[in-house]
């Protein structure tokens, strides 16, 4: 297993609707184990594979005592809303805002083996399902905010300089898309 580097907002693969997984084998098992692994290193609640540069629809998640991983998930809500709460993301560093989700969902899909899954989730457990469909369709928390929210959200991207970032580590990036490789991981919230 392997430590893999997060993208950080201004790298295209957040921005890409992520293909169908349709092979299954040891490639897809280790992807499910290196995201796990370091998903867990960042303290995190859930990893999208466009989050590790792979545009495939996997997400791992460990939320109060439940883990796992979902692969070509697929959503169903409920129709009310859980109180809204700061989310933060792991592409995103150093930000965090209130993101309306719905109170309950359920999440269908595959396990590495093809074998059927199905999870159902409230608080805290719908809202990373949510979290980590949205990357798995190139949208990132921040484009869910409205009004002064997301003015602050865009303003504090801005300042950040995230484009700095993404481009000093691009190059070095660029050649391991899709295979495990170590290194500091960026996007650890606080």
């Amino acid at each position: 297993m392997a430590i893999l580097n997060i993208r950080i907002i201004g790298d295209p693969v957040l921005r890409t609707v992520a293909d169908p997984v349709t092979e299954f084998g040891p490639e897809l098992a280790k992807l499910v184990a290196d995201m796990t692994e370091t998903m867990e290193d960042v303290e995190g609640a859930g990893l999208a594979a466009p989050q590790v540069g792979v545009s495939l629809r996997v997400f791992t998640y460990r939320i109060g005592g439940v883990e796992g991983h979902i692969i070509n998930p697929v959503l169903e809500n409920s129709e009310d809303f859980q109180p809204d709460q700061v989310e933060g993301c792991l592409s995103i560093p150093g930000l965090g805002f209130p993101v309306r989700r719905y109170r309950h969902t359920r999440v269908t899909g595959v396990d590495l083996h093809g074998n059927p899954v199905a999870v159902e989730g409230e608080a805290m457990l719908a809202r990373c399902f949510q979290h980590e469909t949205d990357h798995l369709d190139g949208i990132l928390y921040t484009d869910r905010l409205e009004g002064d929210d997301r003015k602050a959200a865009l303003r504090a991207i801005r300042n950040a300089n995230y484009d700095a970032i993404t481009e000093q580590t691009t190059s070095k990036r660029a050649k391991s898309v899709g295979t495990s490789f170590g290194g500091s991981s960026f996007g650890i919230n606080p």
